[in-house]
């Protein structure tokens, strides 16, 4: 059995020992320290905006995020239904109940026409949503300019889970700064990584002081710990901001390097006809987190699961796509509005048929074919000894 490859492994910098050192040597252990203070302001620098709070993970940041723009119990939150539980939970957390919103067939994202039909169903009943939350799922782009724009129309607030997708960019613009707040993770498979760790960005200085108090067991300015607000532990540590600081400055390294990958996965497998990559908006770059792939045959769901099990013979670690949260038990009871109404879901059918692979941005050439070699083993009639390891 050759090496373990994995889906996602971190990838350091050899930087993040000396940050370390450096708060070692100071004594700024505490959750708070200089490290935090410059890890914020220089991922505010780079995706643009007025300011940015550390916290322990991204989906701390959305329950932030949810709590500052006032979602209380039996307010209802439109989210993407193609998408990592994290984005629904702090939703429920609040005692608020989520709306499941389909995704569209060129981004695999938010589908605005569904979003739409939702936002004036709501509105003739008297109950918009107090949030709306979009996902960029594994690095691609949603359709911003036309989310935003439905969201503006009906005044209904934007989050961004930009949890996957930090280094992707629409227009120039980078994910996470469309919306009042945008959200990014550093959990040990992101394209960075502070082991965990998540990130509120926004352009809105006072809701973010805000963020921090509340993050901080919202304790008041007082010689004594009072506490008018329930606030939670949710501050990241200098510590692990200062490798969040070495992180950072190779992020441009590390959205080439995956790109990269990608482009090796599409070029050695673009003559298997029945293979289909998650496509790239137009004008956006996708930071490629994970390679996602779908295989367009009848038999979709049987040899997605049999190259599943064949990938796992051969020590590779990879994965289904997410499962729609509205197909999840624990959302059994939510309602859901598909792209196109009477036809299914697009998020279901892609979960049907969909792969994420190894995409590490320390994956070598040789372990990628490896990859390629069990893919066109299952999904070609015969072995192509050309890409035999």
């Amino acid at each position: 059995m050759t090496g373990r490859i994995y889906l996602s492994p971190p990838h350091m910098s050899g930087r993040e020992r000396e940050y370390i050192a450096e708060a070692f040597d100071s004594n700024w252990i505490a959750p708070l320290g200089p490290h935090l203070d410059a890890f914020e302001a220089e991922m505010a620098s780079y995706v643009g905006v007025a300011g940015a709070a550390a916290v322990s993970s991204g989906t701390a940041a959305i329950h932030l995020a949810l709590r500052l723009l006032g979602v209380t119990a039996g307010d209802s939150v439109f989210c993407q239904s193609f998408t990592f539980v994290a984005t629904a939970n702090p939703i429920r957390y609040l005692g608020a109940e989520p709306v499941f919103i389909d995704s569209e067939p060129d981004t695999w994202n938010m589908s605005p026409a569904a979003l739409e039909r939702a936002l004036a169903d709501k509105e003739r009943e008297g109950r918009l949503p107090k949030a709306v939350i979009v996902v960029h799922l594994y690095g691609g782009m949603s359709r911003m300019e036309e989310l935003v724009t439905v969201c503006d129309r009906y005044g209904v607030p934007l989050i961004e889970d930009a949890a996957e997708s930090l280094g992707s960019t629409y227009r120039g613009r980078h994910s996470g700064t469309f919306g009042r707040f945008g959200i990014y993770s550093f959990n040990g498979n992101k394209i960075i990584t502070t082991s965990g760790g998540g990130m509120l960005v926004s352009n809105d200085a006072e809701a973010l002081g805000t963020a921090r108090f509340l993050a901080t067991q919202g304790r008041d300015p007082a010689p004594y710990y009072q506490h008018s607000q329930m606030g939670y532990n949710y501050r990241m540590s200098n510590l692990l901001a200062g490798v969040g600081r070495a992180q950072l400055e190779v992020l441009e390294e590390r959205v080439a390097a995956r790109r990269e990958v990608y482009l090796r996965y599409a070029g050695s497998l673009g003559d298997v006809a029945d293979i289909a990559f998650m496509p790239e908006l137009p004008g956006t770059r996708s930071n490629r987190w994970l390679t996602a792939m779908t295989i367009e045959r009848e038999n979709a769901e049987f040899l997605r699961d049999s190259l599943l099990a064949e990938l796992a013979e051969a020590n590779i670690e990879a994965r289904p796509l997410w499962k729609p949260l509205h197909m999840q038990p624990l959302f059994a009871e939510a309602s859901f509005y598909a792209h196109q109404p009477g036809r299914g879901s697009v998020c279901g059918e892609l979960f049907r048929k969909g792969l994420c692979l190894p995409s590490g941005s320390s994956l070598t050439e040789a372990d990628q074919q490896r990859v390629i070699s069990v893919i066109r083993n299952v999904l070609l009639p015969a072995i192509d000894e050309t890409l035999a390891v």
